[in-house]
């Protein structure tokens, strides 16, 4: 993955989904061979010249002070997610150091961290920068069942790969936007992260639906949020997630799965429990 390609066509596709109304740029003429904004447009917004913007666009982000960055993510209207992509494809320095940590490899959770997931009475997983499901209670395992089938569960590999995904995840083309979205951020901060590179190749060689995705360019993090499940055991979920950072634990997050008091889905997750102890190995 190239470095310079990937700021170029980050900040290409920013440009082209802005158009001068959102900008508040007055358009004289009707006739405009570009979509969204042109160079010589952003860089007036962002207040640098246009022979720096374009050297921006072309890869040359490194060394660009935080003050030409933000005003950039004005100019283009990035959001909280955006703008922390942009400043992480710009920290090359920072990027580098955080690979070679990487170097080290995924350690599994302390056991201080499983014992905290098997003391939580809702689902709850540990998912590293690759979507790799390292750790879970057994709610948790239960939730996400058809995932732990495989020698290494992975949400993503499961949501482009497994035929049942489309089952599984009630906006199946939703989940399969956000993970891609999801990925290229995780790219941005850490491109040396060879696990990373070589899931994000595996999933272009074998998903048209992955290629499709990524060539969107959009980049997501995921913090809370609401997400329906179609358990093939329990049937549909209406959960929301929460996802919490470990510090001291590179990569890692854990991610908790609750229900509104009352409703249909709480009972259900009783239930889910009931069911994951019967799936045990006896």
């Amino acid at each position: 993955m190239s470095r310079k390609n990937d700021i170029r066509e980050f900040l290409i596709s920013r440009r082209g989904n802005l158009t001068p109304q959102d900008a508040g740029i007055p358009i004289i003429g009707g006739d405009r061979r570009v979509p969204g904004l042109r160079r010589e447009e952003v860089a007036e917004l962002a207040g640098v010249s246009t022979d720096y913007y374009t050297r921006l666009e072309r890869g040359g982000l490194l060394g660009a002070s935080d003050s030409i960055l933000n005003a950039l993510a004005r100019a283009l209207h990035l959001d909280d997610i955006e703008r922390q992509h942009l400043f992480d494809l710009a920290r090359e320095e920072s990027v580098i150091a955080s690979s070679l940590a990487n170097e080290v490899g995924a350690a599994p959770v302390r056991g201080s961290v499983q014992r905290v997931l098997d003391n939580m009475t809702v689902p709850a997983v540990v998912i590293d920068a690759t979507q790799a499901l390292i750790a879970s209670n057994l709610a948790g395992r239960a939730l996400f069942s058809p995932h732990f089938e495989a020698d290494r569960p992975n949400l993503a590999r499961f949501i482009f790969l497994d035929s049942r995904a489309r089952d599984f995840y009630e906006d199946w083309a939703l989940a399969c936007s956000l993970t891609a979205a999801m990925l290229r951020f995780e790219a941005g901060k850490d491109p040396l992260n060879g696990e990373l590179t070589a899931l994000i190749g595996e999933l272009a060689t074998r998903s048209p639906q992955f290629r499709k995705d990524w060539a969107e360019r959009d980049v997501h993090e995921h913090r809370t949020g609401r997400k329906i499940y179609r358990h093939p055991g329990i049937g549909d979920l209406d959960l929301t997630y929460d996802v919490f950072e470990m510090p001291g634990e590179n990569g890692l997050a854990i991610t908790t799965y609750t229900a509104d008091a009352g409703s249909a889905t709480a009972d259900k997750l009783t239930l889910l429990t009931s069911w994951a102890a019967t799936q045990q190995p006896s």
